[in-house]
Parts: C-alpha cells; structure tokens; sequence
C-alpha cells in the first residue's frame, strides 16, 4: 500500500469492481474474492487475468461460475500486515448481506485486537456490492486524500453509504428465480410477459426488488428516470454506469441521460460488472449509480422508528466490533 500522506492506510475487496487501472491509481490494498470455473478456482484480480468480456463470453457459451468467500488464511494475513503498519488500516467491505465474508471479518479483527492491542484496525461494512461499492470506497479515498483520520474515515463512509443510489436491471427473471427471490411460476409468466426487474439494495445490503417494466428498452428508460428523480441536488454530480459485457446499451443509458438532463452534463464513467457478481447475475445486467437521496428517507414512518429502536443497540455492537485496537 502507499499511504501518499494519508492519515491511514485502506484496503479494498475486488467486488467494489473498479476498473484495473482506477484501483492502480488509488494506492490502496486489495482483498481477492474467489471464483471457480470448468478450469479451476481463480481469484478475482479485477481483470488482470481474464478480461470482463472474457468471462462474461464464457458464460454465454454455456459454462458455470460459483463463487465463495475469501479464504480466512488471506484474511489473516491481511490483518496480520495491517497489524504491523505504522498508520491505522481502514477495511471497507463488501456487503454483509451477501456475502459471509464481512462477518469472519470481525471474527479476525478480535483476534487482531487480542494479539496486537496497540495496533488500531477499522472494518466497515458498506452494505453495497458491485460497483454500487466501486462508487463509495472511490469517494472515500478522495475523502482520506483531503486529510481525513481513519476514525474519521469510517464515519463518513458509514454516513455516505446510504445517500449511494444503485439500481440496476436483467434481462430476465432467471437470475432471480435461481436465488430464490421469486417463485418458478413468476419467472414463467415473467418470460412470457418480457418483465425485466428493476433491483437495488435494501437498508442490511440485501438484493432489493424496486419494480418492474415490460421491456428492455423500458428498463433502460427507468433507469434514467431514477436518476432524473432521485439524483441530488448539486447536479451535475458524478454517474457511473456499468454492465455486465452489454456495452452497446451502456452507450444508449448515457445518451440517454445527456439528452434528458438540460445545462452542465454530469461526469459520467463506464465500468464492467466482475466476475463475483456476474456469477449470478449472468450476462448483460446494466446498472447505474449515483449520489441521491438519502435511502433512509424511502423507508415507512413505522419502518424508520422501528429501526431507530432497534438501531440503538445494533450500532453499539457495531461500534464496539470496530474499535480501534
């Protein structure tokens, strides 16, 4: 890693799914997620070694990837290093609700804390996946760039997260329907109908369904839409649209949004879904992300107090989880 005058050292899991040379440029460390095809286990290296294309080719082909956790020999090595480090170490991880790897996280973050009690390590969970993550932990070390401690740090990534606005459409329902998020007979009647889903994450980082339209080029339209509702108030702002190899309705998302978006043009940046995460959704998921409204705010009044109550004790635990060691 290179501190580059930082307060604090951060490490990155390569389902944020920033392009290669974007993460390069950052000076972060990076934590490999696994992945397995027909030729064996590889380990996701943001596609130094097989290419998004590739990948998503292969699939399309007919092969399969699974997918699993990072092993905890990595982990422990990671937390071992950043044990050693002279300057704080920062964790921004990928969703707890999706992936158990958050939690062994933790579990190796106490031991840490037992065998080095002077060293002081932060694991935040960024309830995001894919490069609805890529978005946050990018600003979060432009964040740490501007002089913010690593106590710091993890507050405003705790904060920013829920004003990240990710929403992202398949071309089927298959994907779902595999997940167990929607029942045989509905993906049926679903392909018949041509719905494409429109999903996004829920306030744990769950896979959250949004809605649905008739239609990829609807899908595409509501995509848009949302940002045109739901972008933040100091438009132009920063957009980032990504794809799982379907870079041709990628172009059309941002056609689109320049044309509907009158004056100063966000900055907009294009990015590949990675094999992780494009083991599940399969091929041609198109997304889009922004900075919007907060997502706290789309709960129900009794949804919002009964998760004020029982955040209480949940950001206890949590705090005590990540306190500095």
């Amino acid at each position: 890693m290179t501190p580059r005058n930082r307060l604090c050292n951060i490490v990155l899991d390569s389902c944020c799914d920033l392009p290669r040379e974007i993460f390069d440029s950052l000076g972060v460390g990076l934590l490999q997620f696994p992945f397995t095809m027909d030729d064996g286990e590889r380990f996701d290296d943001l596609g130094l070694s097989m290419s998004p294309h590739a990948f998503y080719d292969r699939l399309r082909k007919g092969e399969r990837a699974s997918t699993s956790q990072i092993p905890y020999s990595m982990l422990l090595d990671a937390f071992e290093k950043a044990a050693a480090e002279p300057l704080p170490t920062v964790f921004l991880a990928f969703s707890s609700g999706l992936s158990s790897t958050f939690g062994m996280m933790l579990q190796i973050l106490e031991e840490t804390r037992r065998k080095y009690p002077e060293s002081e390590i932060y694991v935040v969970d960024t309830l995001l996946a894919s490069v609805a993550e890529g978005f946050l932990v990018w600003e979060a070390v432009r964040q740490a760039e501007r002089g913010l401690s690593a106590r710091e740090l993890v507050s405003w990534v705790e904060e920013a997260r829920w004003f990240v606005n990710p929403y992202f459409t398949l071309p089927d329902l298959e994907t779902l329907r595999c997940g167990g998020r929607i029942p045989d007979v509905a993906a049926l009647v679903g392909g018949k109908l041509d719905i494409k889903p429109i999903l996004s994450f829920d306030l744990t980082g769950h896979l959250a369904f949004h809605g649905a339209v008739r239609g990829r080029k609807k899908a595409v339209k509501q995509l848009v839409q949302l940002y045109l509702e739901r972008s933040s108030d100091d438009r132009p702002g920063t957009v980032l649209l990504a794809s799982a190899d379907a870079p041709k309705e990628l172009k059309d998302i941002e056609e689109q949004l320049l044309r509907g978006i009158p004056g100063l043009a966000p900055t907009i940046y294009s990015m590949s879904v990675g094999p992780v995460i494009g083991a599940h959704t399969g091929p041609d998921l198109l997304a889009l992300v922004f900075w919007g409204r907060d997502r706290r705010q789309d709960l129900s009044l009794t949804d919002r107090i009964a998760n004020a109550v029982s955040g209480r004790k949940a950001s206890a635990d949590q705090t005590e989880s990540r306190r500095d060691v």
